[in-house]
């Protein structure tokens, strides 16, 4: 696991990209319990992202599941390769599997989150 990904609780992870944006996605942890993922349903560009709130959504063939904003700002570009293939969140979740890149409102925004050995605590319990 990237030791520079930041997570949040609801299992999405955040990487702080140096330029004011973020990348985020789902977790490993997230996508196993998933199962195979079939379908994404990426934010539009321009989509305002707010903290818990949900702004995409993951369907796998057990389950939908709300992706939930981990930081506050705006979708500046979404992963278009998983419109066809929405595996690549469980094949690479950490790479080719990420879901947004947001512009952060501003950068205090990834203080509240887990750094990677953090969330691991949380989801050994």
């Amino acid at each position: 696991m990237d030791a520079t990904l930041k997570f949040a609780e609801s299992h999405e992870w955040v990487k702080d990209n140096g330029d004011g944006t973020v990348t985020v996605g789902i977790s490993d942890h997230a996508q196993q319990l998933l199962g195979d993922v079939v379908f994404v349903d990426l934010p539009e560009i321009g989509t305002e992202v707010e903290v818990g709130e949900g702004f995409s959504l993951v369907e796998s063939v057990k389950a939908a599941s709300d992706i939930y904003g981990p930081v506050n700002g705006e979708v500046v570009e979404v992963n278009e390769d998983l419109e066809d293939s929405p595996e690549l969140v469980n094949e690479a979740p950490f790479e080719g599997g990420w879901i947004a890149k947001i512009k952060l409102a501003d950068d205090s925004n990834l203080d509240h989150l887990m750094n990677a050995e953090a969330y691991q605590a949380t989801i050994e319990d």
